[in-house]
C-alpha cells in the first residue's frame, strides 16, 4: 500500500459555526472544499461568514485580497450529500447528536470512492462506535476542531480502536498543511481539551453554587491568578451552557465518577434556556451596552 492518500478535495457536512470554519481554513490553505447542509439558507449564510472573516483577515494584512478571492473560488456548497461521494477526505460537522450524524453517514456511504477518508469534529462522542457503523472503520477517525476554527492553532486527531496507520499519516498531513498543530488523543470520553477543560468550567459553577465566589471574583481570580485569557464563566458562555453539559454528561456516564457530575446550578442555568452569549443570557446578561454577571 502507499504511504499515504493525497487529499485534494475535502467534503465538510454542516455549514454552521464550526463547518464554515472548516472549510474557511481548507480552502486558504489550497484544498478544494465542497461544503454540505441541508439548508440553503444555512449555505449562504456560511459564505456570507466566511467571506467577512476573510475580509477581516485581509484587514489585518493575514493573506493578501488575491487569497482570499482564490479561497473563495475553492468553495462550493450543495444541499445534495451524494455530491460528496468523490471526495478524498469526508469532515462531519453537524449536530453533536450521534444519531443525527450516523444517518449522515449511512447516506453518504453508498456514494463514497473506496479511498475516501471518514472522519468527524465531534467533541466527545466515541470514534470506535462510529467508525464501527461504517464500511470503513479502518479509514475513519476524529478530526476535532476548536472554535473560532480561523484562530485556534489546535487540531485533537482521534485514532479508533480500528483506524490505520494510513488514515492517521493522511489526516496529519492535512492539519500541518493547515499550518494548525495536532494534538494525538486516544478514544475516550471528551478527548484531551475537553476531558480537562469541562471539569474545571464545572467546578467553577460549583464555586458560584455554593457561594464561595460570585461570577466577577471567579473569572477574575482564574484571569489574573493563573494567566487565562478568559474566567472559566465567560467561557462557558462563549462555548454555550448547553454544549458543556452535554459534555460533563458524557463523562460522567461513560467513566461513572462522580467527580464528572454536573452542578445542579449548571443544569437549572440550561433549564431557563440561558445558555450563553447565543441566547442573550448566561452566567452574564449581553443584553445591554456590556455584559453584566447574573449572580
Amino acid at each position: 500500500m502507499e504511504d499515504h492518500v493525497e487529499i485534494r478535495t475535502i467534503g465538510v457536512i454542516g455549514a454552521g459555526q464550526m463547518g464554515n470554519g472548516i472549510a474557511h481554513v481548507c480552502a486558504l490553505s489550497g484544498y478544494d472544499v465542497l461544503l454540505n447542509d441541508i439548508s440553503q439558507e444555512a449555505l449562504d449564510r456560511a459564505l456570507a461568514t466566511i467571506t467577512k472573516n476573510l475580509d477581516r483577515q485581509v484587514s489585518r494584512e493575514k493573506i493578501s485580497a488575491a487569497e482570499k478571492d482564490a479561497a473563495l473560488g475553492r468553495i462550493s456548497t450543495t444541499m445534495v450529500l451524494a455530491d460528496l461521494g468523490p471526495t478524498d477526505l469526508v469532515i462531519e460537522a453537524a449536530t453533536e447528536k450521534e444519531h443525527v450524524k450516523e444517518a449522515i453517514f449511512a447516506d453518504l456511504l453508498p456514494h463514497l470512492k473506496p479511498t475516501t477518508i471518514l472522519t468527524s469534529n465531534t467533541s466527545s462522542i466515541s470514534i470506535t462506535r462510529l467508525a464501527s457503523r461504517t464500511d470503513r472503520p479502518e479509514k475513519f477517525m476524529g478530526f476535532h476542531f476548536m472554535n473560532p476554527v480561523p484562530v485556534m492553532q489546535l487540531v485533537e486527531l482521534i485514532r479508533g480502536i480500528a483506524t490505520d496507520q494510513e488514515t492517521y499519516g493522511a489526516c496529519l498531513k492535512v492539519v500541518e498543511t493547515l499550518g494548525k498543530t495536532a494534538s494525538s488523543a486516544e478514544d475516550f470520553p471528551a478527548f484531551i481539551v475537553n476531558r480537562i477543560l469541562m471539569p474545571m468550567i464545572n467546578e467553577a459553577v460549583y464555586t458560584l453554587y455554593e457561594g464561595v465566589g460570585n461570577v466577577t471574583s471567579i473569572d477574575g481570580a482564574m484571569r489574573l491568578g493563573a494567566n487565562h485569557p478568559m474566567g472559566p464563566l465567560e467561557l462557558a458562555d462563549f462555548i454555550g451552557l448547553d454544549t458543556c453539559l452535554a459534555i460533563m454528561n458524557v463523562l460522567h456516564e461513560g467513566l461513572a465518577d462522580t467527580k464528572y457530575r454536573p452542578c445542579p446550578l449548571l443544569t437549572k442555568y440550561v433549564e431557563a434556556g440561558w445558555l450563553g452569549r447565543k441566547t442573550g443570557r448566561g452566567f452574564y446578561d449581553y443584553r445591554g451596552e456590556t455584559p453584566v454577571p447574573t449572580r
